[in-house]
């Protein structure tokens, strides 16, 4: 009888822990916006902005469409390399191993992606990135998903104001492999030759759309996953971080000056010279969702009118280029500058 009661007493728990925690995977197929505050003590972190690995207390708190009320006490700890350098609204790392109850325990830990300043400009600069995530999603499943939030950042000290900004929390890498029947690639580096060909064209030609120059093998921005049915297949690149790119075109990015671009509104192809065939069936891809992202773009009501029309113009460039068969065989083929 004995065994009987404490069997009861676990299912109990597990049942109330299961109801009181998300489905990560259902979290980043949701695409409402989460209403959200992060407390913190905003000067200290400001402060530290140089200390790698440091951790610093904090309370995520908000409230689910299911009626779940989320107030999880977390660590934080800065991230990023321009931004923490350059923003006043830093990156971070939501680090969620403290207590088995929280209700998202199960997301470990996540990135936050965040405006850069408090300011309409910059906050249409990370709504553009969460779109180019987005617009990835919708070339390939293997991709990272993300999930907006409108946040508010709540300075514990009381000291400074309250600050509500759009930003955006990332899928783990370990998730995007396992909705792909993959493992996140532990093995040593391996180039861009070494890659899964045709998948590594697409992310290719997928940072030449996006006019993003800010990646590169082996683990530049790029993080690689393989398949757990085919031991002999080759690994598959997953880009993400795309705040320097042409289509965010944010005031703090600029291109590596051994590439000789004049700005990163200017476009270079930095994959490997592909074939009139691979090049078609890739370019299938894009051209067959192309109605699709610009819908995304177009319906998407946090962008300005400005924004919709720089980001589909600057699209239309990319596709212009990709269907015009010489413009294409330069940049792609042949990789004449």
């Amino acid at each position: 009888m004995k065994s009987f009661f404490v069997a009861l007493l676990c299912l109990t728990a597990t049942i109330a822990y299961g109801q009181k925690t998300i489905d990560k995977v259902k979290f980043f197929k949701d695409t409402t916006v989460i209403n959200a505050t992060l407390t913190l003590n905003i000067k200290k972190i400001l402060a530290g902005r140089d200390k790698i690995g440091e951790l610093y207390p904090a309370t995520f708190s908000c409230k689910m469409d299911d009626g779940l009320d989320v107030n999880d006490h977390i660590t934080v700890e800065l991230r990023g390399h321009s931004r923490r350098a350059y923003c006043t609204l830093l990156p971070l790392k939501l680090i969620y191993k403290n207590d088995p109850t929280d209700a998202f325990y199960k997301l470990k830990s996540v990135k936050l992606v965040s405006s850069c300043m408090p300011d309409p400009p910059s906050e249409q600069n990370l709504l553009k990135e969460y779109m180019i995530y987005k617009i990835y999603n919708q070339l390939t499943d293997k991709s990272f998903r993300a999930r907006l939030l409108n946040l508010s950042y709540r300075d514990s000290s009381g000291k400074k104001k309250t600050v509500t900004e759009h930003a955006f929390l990332l899928e783990d890498i370990k998730e995007v492999a396992k909705r792909n029947d993959c493992s996140d690639w532990t093995a040593k580096k391996i180039g861009i030759n070494g890659m899964d060909r045709t998948q590594m064209i697409t992310v290719a030609v997928f940072e030449y759309m996006i006019g993003n120059t800010d990646w590169g093998m082996p683990s530049h921005n790029i993080r690689l996953i393989h398949s757990n049915s085919d031991s002999l297949s080759r690994p598959l690149a997953v880009p993400y971080d795309f705040d320097s790119s042409g289509l965010v075109f944010t005031n703090y990015s600029s291109p590596d000056p051994r590439l000789e671009l004049e700005s990163v509104r200017e476009r270079l192809y930095m994959g490997q010279p592909a074939t009139r065939e691979e090049l078609d069936e890739v370019f299938a891809v894009f051209n067959k969702q192309k109605a699709a992202i610009y819908t995304l773009i177009n319906n998407f009501n946090l962008f300005t009118t400005a924004t919709k029309r720089d980001l589909t113009g600057y699209l239309d460039k990319f596709y212009k280029t990709i269907n015009d068969p010489s413009k294409a065989k330069s940049i792609f083929i042949k990789m004449v500058k």
